[in-house]
């Protein structure tokens, strides 16, 4: 039997905190999840193991009595032991010299759990059991098949997906391919980056009988070169020509509902916003309620002047 490393299975130290735990499981699970790598044998047995390496470090229990163990392989190495040679038996089982294994043989430990654990957690940790089949009895244990039999609930499930400006202006819809059914997947309009869309009962499946967990998809939503979205409003510059901006005039202005006409005041400076009411990004689950569009304006002076241009300019600087 070969030691397993469950630090460097969910690529984190061995000094991690249970957050940074948590959250390298997540990640790694929801990349290898068999829902999103159907017929992936690999990405399954990947999954697998990254369950395996969780239940035993998010465990104290568990996870004092593998670093201890750990550190005893740490020194049979270091003194040139062969691993065939590692004397396993002092750690099988949970308990210590006396300790009598409440779930009999292994096999029905692991039909207890769900799922298939590898040899090395099964000899290990396989009489130890989990934090919730604790109960009054004299040992610390009541009855294990009892306790596991209760319905547990399935883990929600969060998937990222990726959304234009446009799209989060007017609304859209995505397909999502699970389990080969398909979702259809209506993004409201207004929807940031950070949006979460639930999914009833479309998670990770529940154990014993127990209700499946709920899929999230979260929104992000990409950055359009023409806009900066701040909240449910949005930032433009408006390019305008300097006899506009002395003169006054019109400037044609984009938004994401369609074109609009400016009016620019005479002697508009460069740099001043104007606020185009209810022009801006649809307010979230508020219908008909828009934010604001703020249009910066950027006079272009011309890089060429004809003489006569020149001599205008020229008695006008006179004038002044």
């Amino acid at each position: 039997m070969e030691y397993r490393d469950y630090y460097k299975v969910l690529g984190v130290k061995k000094g991690a905190t249970d957050k940074e735990i948590k959250k390298a499981y997540r990640g790694l699970a929801r990349k290898y999840h068999p829902d999103l790598n159907p017929g992936d044998k690999q990405a399954e047995e990947k999954f697998k193991e990254i369950n395996e390496a969780y239940e035993v470090l998010s465990d104290p229990d568990k996870r004092q009595k593998y670093e201890q163990l750990g550190s005893d392989w740490q020194r049979w190495q270091q003194r040139g032991g062969r691993s065939g040679d590692f004397d396993w038996s002092q750690w099988a089982g949970g308990g210590g010299a006396g300790y009598q294994n409440p779930y009999g043989k292994v096999q029905d430990f692991e039909d207890l759990v769900g799922g298939s654990f590898s040899d090395f957690f099964s000899q290990i940790f396989g009489s130890m059991g989990g934090g919730g089949m604790r109960g009054r009895g004299g040992s610390g244990y009541g009855d294990p098949f009892r306790q596991q039999a209760r319905p547990q609930r399935g883990r929600n499930y969060e998937q990222a997906i990726e959304i234009s400006l446009a799209e989060a202006y007017r609304g859209t819809t995505r397909v999502l391919n699970k389990g080969g059914r398909r979702l259809e997947i209506k993004i409201p309009a207004g929807a940031k980056t950070g949006t979460k869309i639930r999914f009833a009962g479309e998670g990770n499946a529940g154990q014993m009988g127990g209700q499946p967990g709920d899929l999230y998809l979260v929104v992000q939503v990409h950055p359009d070169p023409r806009f900066e979205r701040k909240e449910d409003d949005l930032h433009a510059t408006v390019q305008i020509d300097m006899y506009t901006a002395l003169l006054g005039g019109e400037a044609r202005v984009k938004t994401l509902g369609g074109s609009v006409m400016l009016k620019i005041k005479p002697g508009t400076q460069n740099g001043q916003t104007f606020r185009l009411r209810g022009k801006g990004m649809p307010k979230l689950r508020e219908k008909g309620a828009y934010g604001d569009l703020y249009a910066k304006i950027d006079v272009r002076l011309p890089e060429r002047l004809t003489s006569r241009q020149r001599e205008l300019l020229q008695e006008m600087r006179t004038a002044e």
